[in-house]
Protein backbone atom coordinates (compact mmCIF):
# COMPACT_ATOMS: atom_id res chain seq x y z
CA UNK A 1 0.00 0.00 0.00
CA UNK A 2 1.23 3.52 -0.79
CA UNK A 3 2.34 5.84 1.95
CA UNK A 4 0.14 8.85 2.68
CA UNK A 5 1.92 12.13 2.01
CA UNK A 6 1.26 15.51 3.54
CA UNK A 7 2.35 18.96 2.49
CA UNK A 8 1.57 22.55 3.42
CA UNK A 9 0.70 24.80 0.50
CA UNK A 10 -0.65 28.28 -0.04
CA UNK A 11 -4.00 28.39 -1.84
CA UNK A 12 -5.60 31.76 -2.50
CA UNK A 13 -3.31 33.35 0.05
CA UNK A 14 -4.13 30.88 2.82
CA UNK A 15 -1.91 28.17 4.29
CA UNK A 16 -3.55 24.79 3.73
CA UNK A 17 -2.44 21.28 4.70
CA UNK A 18 -2.99 18.76 1.92
CA UNK A 19 -2.69 15.01 2.41
CA UNK A 20 -3.08 12.09 0.06
CA UNK A 21 -1.47 9.01 -1.38
CA UNK A 22 -0.14 11.00 -4.32
CA UNK A 23 3.36 12.46 -4.30
CA UNK A 24 4.09 15.81 -2.68
CA UNK A 25 4.93 17.15 -6.13
CA UNK A 26 1.48 16.17 -7.37
CA UNK A 27 -0.21 17.82 -4.37
CA UNK A 28 1.82 20.97 -5.04
CA UNK A 29 0.71 20.93 -8.71
CA UNK A 30 -2.93 20.71 -7.56
CA UNK A 31 -2.41 23.73 -5.31
CA UNK A 32 -0.68 25.62 -8.14
CA UNK A 33 -3.57 24.85 -10.48
CA UNK A 34 -6.10 26.18 -7.95
CA UNK A 35 -3.99 29.31 -7.42
CA UNK A 36 -3.87 29.88 -11.17
CA UNK A 37 -7.68 29.56 -11.34
CA UNK A 38 -8.13 32.00 -8.45
CA UNK A 39 -5.77 34.45 -10.14
CA UNK A 40 -7.55 34.08 -13.48
CA UNK A 41 -10.94 34.76 -11.87
CA UNK A 42 -9.70 37.63 -9.68
CA UNK A 43 -8.52 39.39 -12.83
CA UNK A 44 -12.11 39.71 -14.07
CA UNK A 45 -14.16 42.68 -12.95
CA UNK A 46 -17.40 40.73 -12.65
CA UNK A 47 -15.85 38.11 -10.34
CA UNK A 48 -14.52 40.74 -7.94
CA UNK A 49 -18.04 42.15 -7.56
CA UNK A 50 -19.54 38.82 -6.39
CA UNK A 51 -20.13 37.78 -2.80
CA UNK A 52 -18.06 34.89 -1.37
CA UNK A 53 -20.72 32.23 -2.04
CA UNK A 54 -21.02 33.22 -5.71
CA UNK A 55 -17.22 33.43 -6.07
CA UNK A 56 -17.00 29.84 -4.82
CA UNK A 57 -19.76 28.81 -7.21
CA UNK A 58 -17.99 30.43 -10.17
CA UNK A 59 -14.72 28.74 -9.17
CA UNK A 60 -16.48 25.36 -8.95
CA UNK A 61 -18.14 25.90 -12.33
CA UNK A 62 -14.79 26.80 -13.90
CA UNK A 63 -13.14 23.70 -12.41
CA UNK A 64 -16.01 21.49 -13.64
CA UNK A 65 -15.76 23.12 -17.08
CA UNK A 66 -12.02 22.39 -17.24
CA UNK A 67 -12.68 18.81 -16.15
CA UNK A 68 -15.35 18.13 -18.79
CA UNK A 69 -13.32 19.77 -21.55
CA UNK A 70 -10.28 17.66 -20.69
CA UNK A 71 -12.43 14.52 -20.37
CA UNK A 72 -13.93 15.16 -23.82
CA UNK A 73 -10.45 15.73 -25.26
CA UNK A 74 -9.22 12.52 -23.63
CA UNK A 75 -12.21 10.56 -24.93
CA UNK A 76 -11.61 11.89 -28.45
CA UNK A 77 -7.92 11.04 -28.18
CA UNK A 78 -8.83 7.56 -26.97
CA UNK A 79 -11.22 7.15 -29.92
CA UNK A 80 -8.49 8.34 -32.27
CA UNK A 81 -6.14 5.84 -30.67
CA UNK A 82 -8.56 2.96 -31.27
CA UNK A 83 -9.05 4.04 -34.89
CA UNK A 84 -5.30 4.34 -35.41
CA UNK A 85 -4.77 0.90 -33.85
CA UNK A 86 -7.22 -0.49 -36.41
CA UNK A 87 -5.39 1.27 -39.21
CA UNK A 88 -2.06 -0.07 -37.95
CA UNK A 89 -3.52 -3.59 -37.83
CA UNK A 90 -4.78 -3.24 -41.40
CA UNK A 91 -1.41 -1.90 -42.57
CA UNK A 92 0.45 -4.74 -40.86
CA UNK A 93 -1.87 -7.19 -42.58
CA UNK A 94 -1.16 -5.54 -45.94
CA UNK A 95 2.60 -5.67 -45.26
CA UNK A 96 2.43 -9.37 -44.39
CA UNK A 97 0.38 -10.06 -47.53
CA UNK A 98 2.84 -8.09 -49.65
CA UNK A 99 5.79 -9.92 -48.07
CA UNK A 100 4.16 -13.27 -48.80
CA UNK A 101 3.56 -12.27 -52.42
CA UNK A 102 7.15 -10.99 -52.70
CA UNK A 103 8.55 -14.25 -51.32
CA UNK A 104 6.42 -16.25 -53.78
CA UNK A 105 7.56 -14.03 -56.64
CA UNK A 106 11.20 -14.42 -55.60
CA UNK A 107 10.81 -18.22 -55.53
CA UNK A 108 9.24 -18.09 -58.98
CA UNK A 109 12.11 -15.92 -60.24
CA UNK A 110 14.61 -18.47 -58.93
CA UNK A 111 12.74 -21.29 -60.69
CA UNK A 112 12.61 -19.27 -63.91
CA UNK A 113 16.33 -18.45 -63.65
CA UNK A 114 17.14 -22.14 -63.31
CA UNK A 115 14.87 -22.94 -66.25
CA UNK A 116 16.57 -20.18 -68.25
CA UNK A 117 20.03 -21.56 -67.44
CA UNK A 118 18.91 -25.06 -68.47
CA UNK A 119 17.40 -23.65 -71.69
CA UNK A 120 20.65 -21.79 -72.47
CA UNK A 121 22.64 -24.99 -71.88
CA UNK A 122 20.28 -26.85 -74.21
CA UNK A 123 20.66 -24.13 -76.86
CA UNK A 124 24.44 -24.39 -76.61
CA UNK A 125 24.27 -28.21 -76.92
CA UNK A 126 21.96 -27.96 -79.90
CA UNK A 127 24.16 -25.32 -81.55
CA UNK A 128 27.19 -27.52 -80.94
CA UNK A 129 25.39 -30.53 -82.43
CA UNK A 130 24.27 -28.42 -85.36
CA UNK A 131 27.83 -27.23 -86.00
CA UNK A 132 29.00 -30.83 -85.78
CA UNK A 133 26.32 -31.87 -88.21
CA UNK A 134 27.25 -29.12 -90.67
CA UNK A 135 30.93 -29.93 -90.23
CA UNK A 136 30.36 -33.59 -91.22
CA UNK A 137 28.32 -32.74 -94.25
Amino acid sequence: MNKKNGIEVIINGKRVSLAGYESEEYLQRVASYLNAKYTELKNTESYRMLDLEMKNMVLQLNLADDYFKLKKQMDETSGDSVAKSGEIFDLKHEVITAQTKLEAAQREIEVLKKENIEAQKRIIRLETELEGYHGKA
